[in-house]
């Protein structure tokens, strides 16, 4: 069984997930279930869709829709943006440990905000995507979801598999919880958004979503405010326990795994040391 090396460290960055020396264990860039190899070409490939999903969609909306200087005002574009990025550079740092055999990645020797910045922008995919999904189909969703074949792709790309790539890092690698002090930080980016929202309101005239217009919702905007909020913790919890969750389960199956094969070797080294000597005859 392979020992597992602790990440030390007690200072600020320590506090955030990086640890010195930074992923020892290769965590980030490593599965249960893949090889190091097939799970860089996995994010690279789901990586690669999700640029293409929102290429195409920028590219739609300004040549057929004429409204693409409103496209990046959207939360569900700048978190899909943010899940395809992702992707592609967890994918290219995994290629690199893959093809070095195990000798390691770049991220491990990059300068400690650029890591910290890779393990909160781990905590967003594993958690916003969520969160669009439950609100979009929750809230935003209608009769026009799915009219035609370009909505209904879209939508499902960016309101249904953005939550399978979500739960593919968590569940299908071996990375672990996200830190606590993500969450504030997770948090606090929600509410920058809502700057974005209002400034697309007064420079554009419309509102990005529906339930963020004061002369509408009137007492319901604070609630639904806040329930955005609490929608990023109950994910960011969710996101923690099935993590934890998975460790343990692996855990379990590797203590099988090496107990099946340990076994053996030690019965027959038992046998070996309880066998009764043959007595030697001596002839006369």
């Amino acid at each position: 069984m392979t020992t597992t090396k602790p990440a030390s460290g007690t200072g600020f960055y320590a506090r955030f997930g990086v640890g010195a020396p930074f992923d020892p264990n290769h965590d980030l860039v490593t599965s249960p279930v893949f090889s190091p190899l097939v799970l860089a070409i996995i994010r690279l490939a789901l990586g690669s869709y999700a640029i293409f999903v929102v290429l195409f969609h920028l590219i739609w909306d300004g040549v057929r829709a004429h409204n693409a200087d409103s496209f990046f005002s959207f939360f569900t574009h700048l978190s899909y943006i943010g899940l395809g990025a992702y992707y592609l550079a967890a994918g290219v740092q995994t290629l690199c440990y893959a093809l070095r055999r195990g000798g390691g990645y770049p991220l491990q020797r990059w300068p400690r905000p650029l890591q910290f910045l890779h393990l909160l922008l781990y905590s967003t995919v594993t958690t916003y995507p969520l969160v669009v999904t439950v609100i979009f189909w929750a809230l935003l969703s209608g009769p026009n979801t799915l009219a035609t074949r370009f909505d209904a792709w879209v939508n499902m790309s960016e309101h249904a598999l953005n939550s399978a790539y979500a739960l593919f890092e968590i569940l299908l690698t071996n990375i672990g919880p996200s830190p606590w002090l993500h969450l504030p930080l997770c948090i606090l980016m929600l509410a920058g958004y809502l700057g974005v929202a209002y400034i697309t309101r007064a420079t554009q005239g419309f509102y990005t979503y529906s339930f963020l217009d004061p002369q509408k919702q009137h007492a319901k905007l604070a609630a639904y405010i806040v329930g955005v909020g609490v929608a990023e913790v109950v994910a960011f919890l969710l996101a923690r326990g099935l993590t934890a969750l998975r460790i343990r389960l692996v855990r379990r199956r590797s203590w099988r795994r090496t107990s099946s094969v340990e076994a053996p070797q030690a019965m027959d080294e038992w046998e070996e040391v309880e066998r009764p000597k043959t007595p030697m005859v001596q002839v006369v």
